[in-house]
């Protein structure tokens, strides 16, 4: 499932985590809140992966979509 379809379904807490953190290893809560809307149980499916040190993270083509968001931008991908 890609973002454009999973945005919308997540708290506005997590979108706003994501704002702000686009770049950076997905917080465990955000994490969760997103697989609960993907229902995936690893998530390989909603843009993420896992990285060398555990932690889960956006993949380039996400994080963009997202800092266009928070830029004002319509992201188109």
């Amino acid at each position: 499932m890609n973002i454009e379809t999973w945005w919308p379904k997540v708290t506005a807490d997590s979108r706003e985590w994501l704002l702000d953190h686009a770049s950076e290893p997905v917080e465990p809560s955000v994490r969760a809140d997103i697989l609960s809307v993907t229902a995936v149980a690893d998530g390989s499916t909603w843009d993420g992966s896992g990285s060398e040190e555990g932690e889960f993270e956006l993949t380039d083509r996400t994080v963009d979509w997202i800092e266009a968001v928070a830029n004002g931008e319509t992201p188109i991908f």
